[in-house]
């Protein structure tokens, strides 16, 4: 299993929380709410390929859309290797952030 990079952990937990909505809009958008972070449409896209390529997330068309002149949206979905990526790199950030306690505290005074 690789290890996932800050950006694809954010756009992989905004496909998680978004459930059945994860499209590209939606979850650009979610990623804004997330990490107040406005990321292209080609970064977004890119990413979104690398997740794709590690298996950690899946594609599929979904139902025409009026608004879209006849062209689907395409809706991603996490793989259980997706999700037990992001849990490790969530253990990995918590064992970081264990040891740096007193630098929190410190800084935060």
């Amino acid at each position: 299993m690789r290890d996932l990079s800050v950006l694809e952990q954010l756009i992989l937990a905004a496909i998680i929380s978004l459930g059945d909505e994860a499209y590209s809009m939606a979850i650009r958008k979610r990623v804004r709410q997330i990490a107040n972070k406005n990321i292209m449409y080609g970064t977004l896209y890119n990413v979104m390929d690398q997740l794709l390529r590690k298996e950690y997330v899946t594609k599929a068309k979904g139902e025409l859309v009026p608004d879209r002149r006849g062209r689907r949206r395409m809706y991603y979905k996490p793989t259980t290797k997706g999700k037990e990526a992001l849990l490790k790199a969530f253990d990995l950030h918590e064992a970081i952030w264990a040891n740096l306690q007193d630098l929190v505290r410190t800084h935060r005074e």
